[in-house]
């Protein structure tokens, strides 16, 4: 790697290089959008009851919780040739992309359960190290444009790999042809591209919008840094010691944020399964066609998602980017409690009848669209508002650090969540995902009100000091 040196200030990038250097995280978020929309499905036609759903979903939360954290400490201390995040990228993306294209030859629970575990280890190995290269690269007041992009990908991503079976459906694929193993041929289809995507992006953005070349400053304080695993884990447990206020306020909001909408990627399919249907019969005809409504669900929520994100950086550096996301919040929670009644009979009730026998799917799924909209807000404002927020707040020496600790105020929800709803399932939520879509959006309105507790700085965070000095 060059020594050149570079201003203190990343050089501010023009929309064009900020929109590629996040083209990757389309490839990242398109798996993502696979696992959120496919995995429950995929778990039901190998067996598994909807009980057991998040217990097999634990894969991304544990694998997040071990590995963002350290590959982010370790990429905060990387002076390699090719950058200093790039390697993880790399790495990250080919795994990933192996993964998804393995996943629905699975012919047992015990093999598509040990595939998210690859995949979800791929994906966090990119996760962290993508969002300290945005911090890297951009200057501070950049940041909430490099944020707020990435989160406009999320939703773009996540659109086409939840439209993605119906699409196929839509063009002349049986949405009744399946696999020795179950799995449509829909679903099998949907991998193969995510596969070739994953892969694709990640290396196009680094080769648009390379790393900056570290300054004679910073190798001189990554050199001076002890390395090691040892090093890395002392160096996790220092920052979570030393974390920043606004970061430690932000622990409620997240908890409450990432529980809701771990449940609701869990449930939302059989809440419509159930809603619109009257099934839980993972191969009955109902359950395909509410796992092909929900793909239509999910990528209109997506798109919501990627348009409202492009303008949430005007109203985020005018108002502030806890105010617009506690709002963002209250619509998701306003959504996820609206899409269980939207039954067959509530529907009626609200169409005319005139109008329900000229556009029938009017009086049923399509209604789904309406309560899709808060839950996009939200998620367009989830994947980046917080990121805005404590990009502000921790030291830049430490982004990537933090970035990986700031996880595990995801995986940690997303775990107990899991736990939680697998245990209260049949006693408490009496086996219908339906009440478990309503809690979640009650959590929703609390992680809201957590989000208006958060106080973020003004100004710029100070730099720690060289290393071997004091704190």
């Amino acid at each position: 790697m060059s020594n050149l040196s570079t201003p203190l200030s990343p050089p501010r990038l023009s929309m064009g290089q900020i929109l590629q250097m996040n083209v990757g995280f389309l490839g990242l978020q398109f798996s993502f959008g696979l696992q959120q929309s496919s995995m429950g499905p995929i778990y039901s036609y190998l067996g598994a009851d909807e009980a057991s759903l998040p217990l097999l979903s634990l894969a991304g939360p544990v694998t997040g919780l071990l590995v963002q954290p350290i590959v982010g400490a370790m990429s905060d201390r990387t002076a390699s040739r090719w950058g200093r995040r790039t390697p993880y990228f790399l790495i990250g993306a080919i795994l990933c992309s192996l993964s998804l294209f393995a996943m629905p030859y699975s012919s047992a629970l015990w093999m598509a359960a040990s595939l998210l575990w690859i995949l979800d280890a791929a994906n966090n190995i990119t996760m962290e190290p993508y969002r300290a290269y945005v911090g890297d690269r951009l200057p501070k007041d950049q940041h909430p444009a490099g944020y707020i992009i990435q989160s406009a990908f999320t939703g773009l991503a996540q659109t086409l790999a939840y439209l993605s079976p119906a699409l196929l459906v839509w063009l002349g694929m049986s949405k009744d042809a399946v696999g020795g193993n179950h799995i449509p041929q829909f679903i099998f289809w949907s991998f193969m591209f995510g596969a070739l995507i994953s892969v694709t992006t990640i290396f196009w953005s680094i080769w648009r919008v390379p790393e900056l070349p570290l300054t004679p400053e910073q190798l001189t304080r990554i050199q001076a840094q002890k390395q090691g695993f040892g090093a890395t884990l002392r160096e996790i447990w220092d920052a979570i010691k030393e974390m920043p206020v606004p970061m430690r306020q932000m622990a409620w909001m997240k908890l409450f944020q990432w529980m809701a909408m771990g449940w609701y990627w869990q449930y939302v399919t059989y809440a419509i399964s159930r809603s619109l249907f009257g099934t839980s019969d993972a191969g009955s005809e109902g359950f395909r066609d509410a796992v092909l409504i929900n793909s239509q669900v999910g990528a209109f929520f997506n798109v919501v998602s990627f348009i409202t994100a492009l303008f949430m950086v005007r109203y985020t550096q005018r108002f502030g980017a806890a105010k617009v996301h506690a709002f963002c919040l209250v619509m998701s929670g306003l959504g996820m409690l609206l899409l269980p009644h939207l039954t067959a009979e509530v529907v009626a009730a609200w169409w005319p009848a005139s109008m329900a026998s000229l556009m029938p799917k009017l009086a049923s799924e399509y209604w789904l669209f309406l309560p899709a909209v808060g839950v996009g807000l939200g998620w367009a404002s989830i994947m980046g508002n917080p990121y805005v927020m404590l990009a502000r707040s921790v030291p830049p020496e430490r982004t990537g650090v933090y970035m990986g600790i700031f996880n595990m105020f995801i995986v940690i929800p997303l775990m107990l969540g899991g736990f939680i709803v697998s245990q209260l399932y049949n006693r408490v939520f009496a086996g219908d995902p339906r009440y478990v879509l309503m809690t979640a959006g009650v959590l929703m309105l609390l992680a809201a009100l957590a989000t208006l507790r958060v106080k973020v700085p003004e100004g710029d965070v100070p730099a720690m000091a060289p290393a071997g000095a004091g704190h």
